[in-house]
């Protein structure tokens, strides 16, 4: 035998994952594409020998048809060489194992028609978004016509497989259907691109063997080649990573050789079976645990890993679908998604139920299901822009049901977020109106469906693990705030290196282990709500209480009737009378109170009208003096002074992201021009009004930065009631509709050279 038989050796699979957000901004997908999806297929073109697997979801896929066909006909290139092959995995890169099974199967076989409309062939492999696993999943995938999957190589510790044994692929099933799995590598993922190529190369070598049997894999996001703060320069511009990185891998091809992973599960078999837990990267289980227990756990992960402790392979963090429990909103999105699908599964088959599902699968998109480094829930114009897709789905199955002959519903009693609790719902073609009376009897959802708008889709600001970093970093003097505010860049999430340093000429910065703000003193915008931010939110307060105290979480409730049950009362068409004998205490006293809230909606689709009702009485045998407000917190997508969203109050025009007092108001306008909404507010009697915007403050790949989730508009009354005397309020809401979402796109597929169903581009890119 001569050396070279015997000279250890090894195969690459590397995967690179490129995805956008669907609603994400257009110029957000372009600067991207220039930073990192060009550049690397570019590079590919210079180094023909090098194979790889490429994953691009449908929201970036529809977007390069638009913009960049070239671009697509250089894929096409690539893949009729065989250089490369196409990753599959849902169409619109939702987290699979958060969807009904018909929707797991529908995404899968959308993305791969998709891909064979573009390309001409189909998948064989899937790329799971944020690499969430659950052992449901191989039937799902397998039913698609898939063949294999990449996970994190944690789930394989979970499972008790060594780290020694992660380099090849295992077999997994369920309930008869088997897939195959490539694990990628840590070590791989954390050297690529921080560290200098020659510690790739060695590290490769070190895991070589004599008989060749061996696969490390890599994939990983392809933003962090160009897109991520500092990885430009590193990677393409001076620091010239990337291409000495596939020089070196041509360098060392005698004992080093690139494989697409398709090609090696036809010349390899899996290393064995493997039956893996729930599970995705270490990162993503830190964020989804409580803001303490996430700190903790950094904390013992970090200090195992130090010190090179073995037991570091048992650590893990929470389960994913407890973002459902950490944030009310994601839940109420992912609860909204599963009635969506419901209705558009009941409806018949047809170009109607084609657009449906076009507006659902876009609706399911994961980047708003779940938050941490990478944005999420908190990325208000995506997290709208889902929303979007939802309300569309659904005033699309709804219209479907009506024309078929159902009955419509005015009003109902319905466990909506699944909390083993009913809500009141009330549907109209014009509005949706969900009300919680188990707290305080507030809207918690009130989608607009001509202009397809989810005026209630507001954060609540809570602690967050990182708002910890970030006040230290403020304390010290070491928070770094760029004079230029920051770069942008994706928005995808993915593990990288907790503890990274930089590497080559330029250097490029781990996104996780840096402190940067994206404008001086965002620490003291650190405000917390002791309450979820719906509204119709009925307050009593000290007479002396003004807007600051609501907007820093300081005011005091002065009764039990904030977000405390309320007894549903009256019930009927566009009607509800809600409920709730209190207690309030004033004047160091507790007075027994009630409040009723009345609501009543009516109009049509495009002037849809809501009205609410507050009558508070004194029930108690002494005077009831405070203040009594009414609460509306509502998005219309305002952040940065954005001249398209206002308020227009005492004859004066503002920005929704304003603030402002205005005494004796009787009527306030607010809006969004280009959304297609105005909202016109009349309150009696007239009210002080007090507006504010609700802003939290997120890290991301650029930074700390604050994000607009919201505005509050607050109407306040003094009150002071002799013993059985009451006080009541009216607000009323007269919304006007200037465009209707649904009969557009139905002109548009009506006109002559329209396609057969919805474009798969439609409402990818966010609103001004």
């Amino acid at each position: 035998m001569n050396r070279s038989d015997t000279a250890p050796r090894i195969s690459f699979a590397l995967v690179f994952h490129n995805h956008q957000p669907v609603g994400n901004f257009g110029w957000v997908f372009e600067d991207v594409y220039n930073a990192a999806y060009r550049p690397m297929v570019e590079l590919l073109f210079r180094h023909p020998r090098i194979r790889c697997g490429l994953h691009y979801t449908g929201p970036l896929l529809a977007w390069l048809e638009t913009h960049h066909p070239d671009f697509l006909d250089q894929v096409r290139t690539l893949l009729d060489r065989e250089q490369v092959e196409l990753l599959g995995g849902g169409l619109h890169e939702p987290v699979l194992a958060s969807l009904p099974d018909a929707d797991r199967v529908g995404q899968l076989r959308r993305m791969s028609d998709e891909q064979e409309r573009l390309f001409g062939r189909r998948p064989r492999g899937a790329w799971l978004a944020e690499r969430v696993w659950e052992p449901s999943l191989p039937m799902a995938l397998a039913d698609a016509g898939l063949e294999w999957t990449v996970v994190d190589d944690d789930h394989l510790r979970a499972a008790a497989i060594p780290d020694e044994e992660h380099w090849g692929t295992y077999t997994t099933d369920d309930q008869g259907r088997r897939i195959t799995i490539f694990p990628t590598e840590q070590g791989l993922r954390y050297l690529i691109p921080f560290q200098p190529v020659e510690n790739v190369v060695a590290h490769l070598r070190a895991h070589a063997t004599p008989d060749g049997t061996r696969l490390g894999t890599m994939g990983d996001d392809g933003e962090k080649f160009g897109a991520w703060p500092t990885t430009y320069e590193h990677c393409w511009g001076r620091g010239r990573w990337m291409e000495e990185f596939f020089a070196a891998l041509e360098a060392n091809s005698d004992w080093l050789t690139t494989v697409r992973p398709s090609d090696w599960t036809d010349t390899h078999p899996p290393l064995g079976r493997v039956y893996l837990p729930t599970g995705s990267y270490t990162e993503m289980t830190e964020w989804v645990l409580p803001p303490k227990d996430a700190l903790e756990f950094e904390h013992v992960l970090q200090a195992a890993r130090d010190e090179g402790r073995a037991e570091a392979r048992f650590l893990r963090g929470g389960f994913w679908r407890n973002f459902q429990r950490r944030y009310r909103e994601v839940n109420d999105l992912h609860k909204q998604m599963l009635r969506t699908s419901a209705r558009v599964a009941a409806m018949p088959s047809g170009p109607g139920r084609e657009r449906a599902l076009d507006h659902l699968y876009q609706g399911q998109s994961n980047d708003c299901y779940w938050h941490g480094l990478f944005g999420g829930i908190y990325i208000s114009h995506m997290r709208l822009a889902t929303l979007e897709h939802l309300i569309a789905a659904e005033d699309l199955a709804d219209a479907s049901a009506v024309m078929g002959g159902a009955a419509p519903r005015s009003g109902r009693l319905v466990d909506i977020d699944i909390d083993g609790v009913d809500e009141v719902l009330f549907e109209s073609p014009g509005q949706v109106l969900g009300i919680k009376p188990d707290a305080g009897a507030a809207i918690a959802v009130w989608d607009i469906r001509a202009p397809r708008h989810a005026l209630a889709a507001v954060m609540r600001r809570r602690p967050e693990a990182y708002h910890e970093r970030l006040r230290e970093a403020a304390r010290s003097g070491g928070l770094q705030v760029p004079a230029d505010g920051g770069a942008g860049g994706g928005a995808d999430g993915g593990a990288g290196p907790t503890n990274a340093g930089t590497s080559g000429e330029a250097g490029a910065e781990s996104i996780h282990g840096s402190v940067k703000a994206r404008e001086a003193n965002l620490d003291r915008l650190l405000f917390y709500d002791a309450y979820e931010r719906r509204s119709a939110l009925v307050h009593l307060l000290d007479t002396g209480t003004g807007p600051e105290q609501l907007l820093e979480g300081t005011a005091v409730e002065r009764a039990d009737v904030l977000d405390a049950p309320y007894e549903v009362v009256e019930l009927g068409p566009g009607r509800l009378v809600a409920r709730r004998d209190g207690t309030a205490t004033l004047d160091g006293g507790e007075q027994p109170i009630r409040i009723e809230k009345t609501f009543r909606l009516d109009g049509g689709r495009l002037a849809p009208r809501l009205r609410v009702s507050v009558r508070l009485e004194n029930r108690s045998d002494r005077a009831l003096t405070g203040r009594l407000a009414v609460e509306w917190n509502l998005t219309f997508l305002g952040g940065g002074g954005n001249p398209a969203a206002f308020y227009e109050i005492g004859g004066r025009r503002f920005a929704h992201d304003a603030r402002g007092i205005q005494a004796d108001t009787s009527r306030v306008a607010s809006g969004n021009s280009y959304v297609g909404i105005v909202l016109a507010t009349v309150v009696t009697p007239p009210a002080d009004a007090w507006w504010y915007p609700i802003e939290t403050v997120s890290n991301s790949e650029g930074g700390f930065e604050r994000i607009y989730q919201g505005s509050s508009l607050v109407f306040s009354w003094p009150v002071h009631l002799a013993p059985g005397e009451h006080f009541e309020v009216e607000v009323h809401h007269q919304v006007d509709a200037l465009r209707d979402r649904a009969a557009e796109e139905a002109q548009l597929q009506a006109a002559p050279g329209a396609p057969g169903k919805a474009s798969p581009a439609a409402g990818i890119v966010g609103s001004a």
